[in-house]
């Protein structure tokens, strides 16, 4: 990385679950606005590792957020070998993300997928052991982008969409890999992308590993009880440091083995959304 990169302009959080794998005690942290919050499992369970991670890059303005979330498979291997890419190409990346609302989520989707298919980060990826589903996203004004890899899930919780049980933006998508195993090898790689507009409001954007529904008595393959959980009825601005931990801690009690991340923030957008009359 380049001494005078431009990553020191902007709030940062890096995270790798094999140098802080969390087992037993949920950790919530934030960036900016950006809350995270991860677990390792449960010891008495079995758990001995934690394969997740998560880079989130936030504008000191508040005019967008970039979140990278990672879940690993065999080892936290791929997962550090994006980190380092993405950190590595900061002063290409930041740019971008000042580029007009209008043009920034297609120039970064291109050079995302320019940086994962080529061939010296397909190389590095062949000398890895294992893989890992990832999920990136950037709000930015009224919009937010997403492409994800796997099966992390990314959620949009709002009223008017709760109203209509929208609730998940992507879905998951098994067997699906960067790594060892890498979907970039393939003459068409697999990939799920979208961009949405934030309703009026109050919008809450949470992203999150498998190990949040696959526990337990899997409460949050609900969509639903997630909503209620982050989306708590009350008045002023919303702590969402607790929500995650309370999160976290269901897992705990359940006594889940597999790691658990979550990736969680606020957007208020002033501008009206388009309602098309019926």
């Amino acid at each position: 990385m380049a001494e005078q990169s431009l990553l020191h302009t902007i709030d940062t959080y890096r995270w790798i679950g094999s140098s802080e794998p969390h087992l037993d005690v949920p950790e919530t942290t934030s960036c900016g606005r950006v809350v995270i919050g991860s677990y390792g499992g449960h010891t008495g369970a079995g758990a001995t590792k934690n394969e997740d991670g998560a880079l989130v890059w936030c504008a000191e303005d508040g005019s967008w957020e970039f979140v990278l979330l990672l879940d690993g498979h065999n080892t936290t291997q791929s997962g550090q070998l994006i980190q380092e890419t993405f950190e590595n190409e900061a002063d290409t990346l930041l740019p971008i993300f000042n580029q007009p609302v209008e043009t920034v989520f297609s120039t970064l989707q291109q050079q995302i997928l320019n940086l994962f298919q080529a061939p010296g980060f397909r190389a590095a990826c062949r000398q890895v052991q294992g893989e890992t589903a990832c999920m990136i996203s950037l709000r930015k004004g009224q919009f937010l982008w997403w492409l994800c890899i796997g099966d992390c899930t990314l959620y949009l919780f709002h009223p008017e969409l709760a109203q209509r049980k929208q609730y998940a933006l992507n879905q998951r998508s098994f067997y699906e890999w960067i790594g060892y195993v890498n979907t970039f090898d393939l003459p068409v790689p697999c990939y799920t992308t979208g961009i949405r507009e934030l309703r009026t409001g109050e919008n809450r954007i949470v992203m999150i590993t498998d190990g949040l529904l696959e526990f337990g008595s899997r409460p949050f393959e609900d969509p639903q009880r997630l909503y209620r959980l982050f989306t708590p009825d009350q008045a002023g601005e919303i702590d969402l440091q607790p929500l995650v931990h309370a999160a976290l801690m269901q897992i705990h009690r359940e006594q889940a083995r597999d790691s658990a991340t979550i990736v969680a923030w606020t957007i208020n957008n002033p501008h009206a959304a388009i309602i098309a009359s019926s």
